[in-house]
């Protein structure tokens, strides 16, 4: 039987304790860093965006559900936090483009990392794949949910807990803020909204000194523990303790970031490490592999050795002629999706705009020839119009002249018959 309930996503302790990121080799406190650095990701993100608090609170749910089910270490922390940002956007229907939460995203990190302020080529190819990662873990956190992505927030129950308690209205604020800052551990996916809006309504009570009533408990009229408050505001409490999270590489897939910094880094760095993994340069004393291959045939004078290596060679210079010959046309097939440059940008788009113009004139220079063409018929049909009027009148007058005729004559029998 397939279970489809909506709110069905808690772990124990021991299961979180079994997470798959330790069973890659990261400790707790590392995995608690990056849990928080994804969420602080996904909330200034999300205030960059414009986005409502909802659709911040949903994504960083997502986030902690994905990482109950897959490792740091297989998925890198910046391209989730992109990802649960733009589909809790479409979630919550505030969608924004994945263009805009690229562009943050990239910004970000700069900021964070102490990269220079480049702009993001939106043609450029580190766009293009950019793009594509953020599709792709999309569909990863989709198919990791089973595509069912309810979430419910603590934030609902606690103005009604607080209006039911009777609570001065600063409570409600601080309320607000410990509900936000519990996003930023496991605590949404441990326990259920109720009991985090408890613990939440009583970690603000405690801090503002507002007492709550206690006989009967006030917890058992929302539906909740003692023991899951206490480990709510436990938690909080170790939050706050914590030091600002910051990030920390260990995706085993490698690095991954929004800016080139690291491709350049990486170009840089090549070129330093190549003389040192290089053999020593070929001096005047130094034999060549060749000659050393042939003394060593003839110390052992066998004709056979001799053409074994022969052939060998002639195997070897066959494989690297297919090679160069591959990477050649590799090479060559890689050049051609290259995207063009700024200028040749451009000079299309100069080249467009006057064939538009050429377009628009021909299409103006076939519109006069039309209405010549009109003109002309209608004088044309006026000219006829007025002849057949002249023609008519003529005939018109002929017939009164043949009708006087006639009565005349018929007059003149009249009076030549009396």
């Amino acid at each position: 039987m397939i279970y489809t309930a909506i709110d069905t996503f808690y772990l124990t302790d021991e299961q979180l304790a079994i997470s798959p990121s330790r069973k890659d080799g990261i400790d707790e406190a590392t995995e608690t860093s990056l849990r928080i650095y994804g969420c602080d990701l996904i909330q200034e993100s999300g205030i960059l965006l414009r986005l409502p608090q909802a659709v911040m609170a949903t994504g960083q749910v997502l986030f902690h559900r994905f990482y109950c089910k897959k490792s740091f270490a297989r998925f890198n922390v910046k391209k989730v936090a992109a990802s649960c940002v733009w589909l809790a956007s479409k979630l919550e229907e505030n969608p924004r483009k994945a263009r805009q939460v690229i562009i943050v995203f990239h910004r970000m990190e700069c900021r964070r990392e102490d990269f220079p302020m480049e702009h993001l080529d939106l043609y450029s190819k580190k766009y293009v794949d950019l793009k594509m990662e953020l599709s792709r873990t999309e569909r990863h956190i989709l198919k990791e949910m089973g595509f069912i992505c309810h979430v419910e927030h603590p934030h609902k129950f606690i103005s009604n807990y607080l209006a039911t308690l009777e609570t001065p209205p600063e409570l409600r604020q601080e309320a607000w803020n410990l509900a936000n800052d519990s996003l930023r551990t496991t605590l949404c996916v441990r326990f259920k909204s109720e009991v985090v809006a408890c613990g939440v309504v009583y970690a603000a009570a405690r801090r503002f000194q507002v007492p709550l009533p206690e006989n009967p408990p006030w917890w058992k009229a929302f539906d909740g523990e003692k023991s899951g408050i206490d480990e709510v505001c436990r938690v909080l409490a170790h939050l706050y303790s914590l030091p600002k999270a910051q990030y920390i590489p260990v995706c085993k897939d490698g690095d991954f970031t929004f800016s080139n910094k690291s491709s350049e880094s990486k170009s840089q760095s090549t070129p330093k490490d190549v003389p040192q993994n290089s053999p020593p340069a070929d001096t005047d004393n130094s034999v060549p592999k060749g000659t050393q291959g042939e003394a060593n045939i003839e110390s052992n004078g066998s004709k056979g050795a001799i053409v074994k290596v022969a052939i060998d060679k002639l195997k070897d210079s066959k494989r690297s002629d297919d090679e160069s010959k591959g990477m050649s046309t590799e090479g060559e097939a890689r050049d051609e999706p290259i995207l063009k440059s700024k200028a040749d940008r451009k000079i299309e788009a100069i080249e467009r705009r006057a064939d538009r113009d050429r377009d628009r004139e021909r299409y103006r220079d076939r519109e006069r020839d039309r209405d010549r063409d009109r003109d002309r018929t209608k004088s044309r049909d006026r000219d006829r119009g007025r002849d057949s009027d002249k023609e008519r009148e003529r005939e018109e007058a002929e017939r009164g002249k043949l009708k006087d005729r006639d009565h005349r004559s018929r007059e003149r029998a009249k009076d030549s018959g009396v």
